[in-house]
């Protein structure tokens, strides 16, 4: 689990020579494309996706066009809470998640969805991404307007019917509550700790899925925050 590899930041970069990097994503799925399209007016927008560990979250979206920013942090829980340590005990509410600001005459919203569930994560499993356990590590869609709203959950309802995937969507559509920024070091964490061993194992095989899905979509720069 990402929370084994990490309990101090210092033990994190401690093992950045360690661990075989991955030759391709896990669960990758070319989600079918949105029949509901954001219909989002001009000037950025602001949406917040959990998927399991925030850093490969981070790391894909700072990789689409269109994307201005990608911040890791917290939501669902409170301002006492919204620390890695106490977010890992599990028990806080929060969920590990990243804070996306968009173009979106660049890239929709529901073009947003549709890269999230192909490379970023897999929609059929609960309180669980990858090699982490617990419900911080949960899947989840953030709506920031009433348009994403509505969107995401056309999406859903249309990803449970499209037949690509073999087990029921359970990820589901969180009210917005409040995001908490994290701590400085999970920031841009992708760029700055190209060989650690979870982004080498996990995490870079989701950039190279989204470039090999949607190179439209993909832009070869990491934007950072």
């Amino acid at each position: 689990m990402k929370r084994a590899l990490l309990p101090l930041v210092a033990a994190a970069l401690a093992l950045s020579s360690c661990g075989p990097a991955a030759t391709a994503a896990e669960n990758v799925v070319a989600a079918p494309a949105a029949k509901r399209t954001a219909n989002e007016r001009s000037g950025l927008k602001t949406a917040v996706f959990a998927g399991g560990c925030f850093w490969g979250v981070e790391g894909v979206f700072s990789h689409v066009k269109g994307v201005k920013s990608a911040v890791s942090g917290y939501h669902g829980g409170n301002a006492a809470t919204a620390t890695y340590k106490q977010t890992n005990t599990g028990v806080t509410g929060h969920a590990e998640a990243v804070l996306v600001r968009y173009d979106p005459k660049v890239v929709r919203y529901d073009q947003l969805l549709r890269i999230f569930f192909s490379v970023v994560a897999d929609p059929t499993l609960h309180n669980r991404q990858g090699p982490d356990r617990g419900s911080q590590y949960r899947a989840a869609l953030v709506p920031l307007s009433a348009e994403q709203r509505a969107v995401a959950a056309a999406y859903l309802k249309q990803m449970q019917a499209s037949g690509k995937w073999s087990r029921p969507i359970v990820t589901k559509i969180e009210r917005y509550r409040k995001f908490y920024k994290a701590e400085g070091y999970h920031q841009d964490f992708m760029i700055r700790n190209p060989h650690h061993a979870y982004i080498r194992r996990w995490d870079k095989p989701k950039v190279a899925a989204l470039k090999r899905l949607y190179p439209s979509h993909y832009r070869p720069t990491f934007v950072r925050n």
